[in-house]
């Protein structure tokens, strides 16, 4: 597909995305489709007042036997001089304090547990220059090396990354909140291995009565994050063949995302998509296609290890599957990704 008036980016665009479209130097996506009118629908959703935490602890899942890149956050208490600034009787500055003050710092990978992947979470080697010569570029042809930034590439702070453009603060200052729907697929499923398709989809949403409109979050529960709250910090191997998860590879499926208009996608395992996929050609392609969809092509966030049980089992309990979502991820400029403290009411 070609650009249209006024694209400075890129001269190409892939095919099936929607760069440009909410204008040339947008970068919060189908976000934008989250309107007043979007978040009074999910407000009319809240009928009880009743509240479901939707994130799992921070150092979960734990260890590092089912991420090997990524570590559970490490407390540490804030020095004051050379003693910790923690359990610390101020009646050392001056005998008639009686206040005793604590202050931490944590090391936290922000994609360990419970999270939001920005724009800038992954990108693809495309060619959007029209010059045969692919490039590193994201959502809305930002380049990898000018907008987002690898170590190295700031003299004043040479270990640093940051994402200069589609950072994780984009998506804060979208304020995410809405209407979210659920979809129960351990219900249907249970805990079997299992790549879910459009067909499977469409059953599901036929025997649960689910209609799907543009604007909403989509939750995707398959019982995957409970098995890791019963593992207790310890979980093993196996549990990367636990659980249904969505199969990246079904071009309908991906047809039905983009043709949806839904602005978020949401599961409690690790990728929304099954990973690794399922095998396909020889030919050049995404190892993780939903995330090149989603994020590369039609700016979609997308959250991982949400804790969705208790509310997917109480909307089921009670006849429903939307509720109100607010979900807003850290605001912290440059990052890629963020831990998410979402909350469901119903």
């Amino acid at each position: 597909m070609t650009a249209t008036a006024g694209s400075p980016r890129w001269k190409n665009r892939p095919e099936g995305s929607n760069w440009g479209d909410f204008g040339a130097d947008d970068q919060i996506g189908r976000l934008n489709l989250l309107t007043p009118e979007k978040v009074l629908q999910g407000v009319a959703e809240v009928r009880v007042g009743r509240k479901f935490c939707l994130s799992l602890p921070l150092d979960y899942p734990g260890g590092m036997v089912l991420h090997s890149r990524r570590r559970p956050p490490q407390l540490r208490p804030v020095m004051h001089g050379e003693e910790p600034f923690f359990n610390y009787a101020l009646n050392q500055w001056d005998k008639r304090y009686t206040d005793v003050a604590c202050d931490d710092a944590a090391l936290i990978h922000l994609q360990y547990s419970t999270q939001w992947d920005s724009l800038a979470h992954i990108g693809q080697m495309f060619d959007a220059d029209g010059d045969g010569v692919p490039e590193k570029v994201f959502y809305n042809g930002y380049r990898g090396g000018a907008d987002i930034l690898p170590p190295g590439a700031d003299p004043e702070a040479p270990e640093a990354s940051a994402a200069r453009s589609l950072g994780i603060e984009t998506m804060a200052e979208a304020c995410i909140q809405g209407r979210g729907v659920m979809v129960d697929l351990h219900a249907h499923f249970g805990r079997a291995e299992k790549f879910v398709g459009y067909d499977d989809l469409m059953r599901v949403f036929d025997a649960d009565r689910i209609e799907v409109e543009a604007g909403d979050m989509m939750c995707f529960h398959t019982g995957f994050a409970q098995m890791l709250v019963e593992a207790n910090r310890r979980p093993t191997p196996d549990l990367h063949h636990a659980c249904s998860a969505l199969d990246g590879r079904d071009k309908r499926l991906l047809r039905w995302i983009s043709d949806s208009n839904v602005v978020a996608m949401i599961a409690d395992n690790f990728g929304v998509e099954k990973i690794p996929g399922r095998d396909c050609s020889d030919a050049a392609h995404a190892f993780v296609p939903m995330h090149e969809h989603c994020l590369f092509k039609l700016g979609i966030p997308l959250g991982e290890l949400w804790y969705l049980t208790p509310l997917a089992d109480w909307l089921r309990e009670n006849g429903r599957y939307r509720f109100l979502l607010t979900a807003p991820p850290l605001r912290l400029p440059g990052a890629v990704g963020s831990p998410a403290n979402p909350i469901g009411t119903v």
